[in-house]
Order: structure tokens, then sequence, then C-alpha cells
């Protein structure tokens, strides 16, 4: 089973998000820890549908990046990255608060896929809003060819 890697750090991970999708949604690492991740996303109306309730693509947006950095950080030595091969959510209700808080927990770590489970909250009254799992593939460095 693949180990917590040592040289990834929150500052890391949120440091990454800057100008990408994670950091345009305001997705924000919390904590991280062996087989966890979690995160917060403060919610504005980009993350709203026209009925004014929470977009779905908003909490995919929290749980496919938790679930994304937990592998970033949980990569076997000499990986070179992830890819996303499936992910499947399940919406239980929704939220019109301001923020959401997204827990992440491996349930296989392997040398060549991830799957991992992430449970997205309504952090205003805790009520659990969408499950949502996701498989990846492990990337690693393409052999050097023999000239």
């Amino acid at each position: 089973m693949t180990k917590l890697r040592e040289d990834i750090t929150l500052e890391i991970l949120n440091q990454r998000s800057n100008d990408n999708l994670p950091g345009l949604m305001g997705v924000v690492l919390t904590e991280l820890k062996s087989q966890e991740v979690q995160s917060r996303m403060m919610l504005k109306s980009i993350h709203f549908a026209p009925n004014t309730y929470l977009h779905a693509a908003s909490v995919i947006a929290v749980a496919d990046t938790t679930c994304g950095y937990a592998t970033v950080a949980h990569l076997p030595p000499g990986a070179h990255s992830f890819t996303t091969i499936e992910l499947k959510s399940n919406f239980l209700g929704t939220t019109r608060g301001s923020e959401v808080h997204c827990v992440a927990k491996a349930q296989h770590l392997g040398r060549n896929t991830q799957v991992w489970d992430a449970e997205v909250f309504d952090a205003e009254n805790g009520k659990k809003i969408a499950i949502f799992r996701c498989t990846q593939m492990i990337l690693w460095p393409k052999p050097k060819e023999i000239t």
C-alpha cells in the first residue's frame, strides 16, 4: 500500500491550484494525513445553477479536486502523475449556504490504481449533500528507447 509522501504538504498542493480550476472555484485543502484529505470551498454566485441551488458541477469540482490531490500525496515512489479513469457521484441534497466541506478517504492504494471515496457536506449544518467515488490510474515514466 502506498504511503503518504513526506515531500507533499498542504501548502504545496494549495499552491498548485492558483490559476487552475481548483483555484478559480475556491477549493482549499485543509487537512492532509495518511489515506485522508479534507477541503473546503467557499460558495459564490458562480457555484450556483440558475435555480439558485448549488450546481452539480461545483460539487464534483470540490470532490474530484480533493481526491486528485489525495492521489498526488499518495503517489508511489517513482510515479510520474495520475489521471482519472472513472468517477461517479450521487447527490443526496443541495445547499444555498456559503461553504461546503469535503472528506476524501482511500479505499485502494495500489501500484497502478487508486480508488478514493469522498463525501461533501454543507459546512453550516453538516448535512451530507453528495457521495463521490473515483478511480485514478497511476502514470509511470516511459522507459527510454535503446538506440
